[in-house]
């Protein structure tokens, strides 16, 4: 596997938002995985991990206060929120100009 690169795979406390493929890709070819924008997951918001599924599905049950999570940091934020195991929590209904989404699928 290759080596983390920050400044060429990550957009941080920079001035705005940068296209899709804007940055280098990672090892697997992934592009845009830390910074840019604070992307929403499907998993719910939890204190910790206790419980949760551990066949890496997403975690969808005990949503009682409708907080679903963030990852990844943006690119208003410093280099310590630029990984995607920094969590934020929030309401769906919240915008940003450092929030968005990325869609995944299973490959066959």
């Amino acid at each position: 596997m290759g080596v983390f690169h920050i400044k060429a795979q990550a957009n941080f406390g920079g001035s705005k938002t940068l296209p899709v493929g804007s940055l280098a890709k990672n090892a697997w070819e992934l592009y845009d995985l830390h910074g840019n924008v604070w992307e929403w997951v499907q998993d719910c918001s939890h204190p910790n991990y206790q419980s949760a599924p551990a066949d890496g599905q997403a975690w969808t049950t005990g949503c009682a206060d409708g907080n679903r999570l963030l990852r990844g940091g943006g690119w208003f934020n410093g280099p310590r929120f630029a990984r995607s195991a920094f969590r934020l929590r929030s309401v769906p209904s919240n915008r940003d100009l450092d929030i968005g989404f990325r869609l995944a699928r299973m490959l066959p």
